[in-house]
């Protein structure tokens, strides 16, 4: 009996989940009304570059439910649920993009700042956000023990505000950036659907009681999204691959450059730039200096250069601003001699 009993509250359980998922997958007013207030906040806490403002306005999000709604339907075999789920998120991303792109253009000359930027370079570190918010919003719906609204507004982040940016950089003509944004989305709910997948097929939600049976069909099913996931694995490790190889190459550069400059009497570094084109990586070395950088100390400076990590030409230019330091008993670097500073430059070894 205690067996039976048992079998019984979990299918109520399951079907009460069941229940929870399609209506968080429809497509009501309150789902239309809701993403596109999430998207007018998104946006303009993107464009404030506003940190606390963008994940404020993921309270109101509503696209968890039709990516936790597609999960389900491939594990559980329900075509019914599959088609009412992607109708409701095809719906909900055009309502996000087209309602962003309405901003975007109102407010173009608006510039870019770091929240709208920091969306167009996605990496593998984002993938692997995405599967695990995805695993957190699913144990969340089938447990109950947790709030998930708390849990949506975690995913949603991953979702309204990648969207809005490509959008509002659509608006502007910025294709490039804005297809960064949309690789960032849409590797993140494949992800989520994915994870969602696997955990409801660990929680035993599937038409046949054999485990690896249901794990074998949900596989199947799960293909295009399986292979869709190894594939932005691929591209996304890559770029971070690259991303990674440009930071210790920017670091070195800024290293080297900080210990040649500070040999040079009374010189200072501001500020480094980097600039990359097909053929050549461009370094900008701003100087605050009492002497001149002479043709020659510029020469050094940029032999000692590592190789850029895509094997461009590397070019230096130091712009100086002149200073000068001034005691009771007159300049203190007057007549600073160029040529020292480079004899020096160049016979000082390169840091490790």
């Amino acid at each position: 009996m205690n067996v039976q009993a048992s079998e019984l509250s979990r299918a109520q359980e399951q079907e009460q989940t069941r229940t929870t998922v399609r209506l968080g997958a429809s497509l009501t007013l309150t789902y239309v009304v809701m993403n596109m207030l999430a998207t007018v906040i998104a946006c303009y806490g993107l464009l404030a570059d506003s940190v606390a403002g963008i994940i404020g306005a993921m309270v109101v999000a509503l696209l968890l439910g039709p990516i936790e709604g597609v999960g389900l339907a491939l594990v559980d075999s329900d075509m019914l649920l599959l088609r009412k789920s992607l109708l409701a998120g095809l719906v909900g991303v055009t309502i996000v993009m087209t309602t962003a792109f309405i901003i975007g253009f109102l407010h173009r000359d608006i510039p870019l700042g770091q929240e709208i930027l920091a969306r167009t370079h996605p990496g593998s570190f984002d993938l692997a956000i995405a599967l695990a918010g995805g695993v957190a919003a699913t144990v969340a719906t089938i447990g109950g023990g947790v709030n998930l609204a708390l849990v949506g507004v975690a995913i949603a982040t991953a979702l309204v505000p990648p969207l809005s940016t490509c959008s509002m950089l659509l608006a502007r003509g910025e294709t490039h950036l804005a297809g960064g944004a949309f690789l960032l989305a849409f590797s993140n709910m494949v992800a989520i659907q994915f994870a969602s997948s696997v955990v409801f097929w660990i929680a035993g939600f599937s038409n046949t009681t054999r485990l690896w049976s249901a794990g074998y069909r949900a596989l199947v099913r799960n293909s295009v999204s399986l292979v869709l996931l190894i594939v932005l694995a691929v591209i996304l490790g890559t770029a971070t691959h690259r991303s990674v190889q440009n930071l210790l190459f920017e670091t070195r550069v800024r290293e080297i450059l900080q210990d040649r400059v500070d040999r040079h009497p009374g010189a200072n570094l501001t500020e480094v730039r980097f600039e990359r084109t097909r053929n050549e990586t461009l370094v900008r070395a701003i100087v605050r200096s009492p002497s001149h950088f002479s043709g020659s100390d510029v020469a050094v400076l940029e032999r000692q250069l590592p190789a850029a990590p895509d094997g461009t030409t590397v070019s230096l230019r130091v712009r100086r601003i002149g200073v000068e330091e001034m005691t009771r008993n007159g300049p203190v670097f007057e007549g600073a001699n160029t040529s020292d500073a480079t004899r020096r430059l160049s016979s000082t070894p390169v840091p490790d």
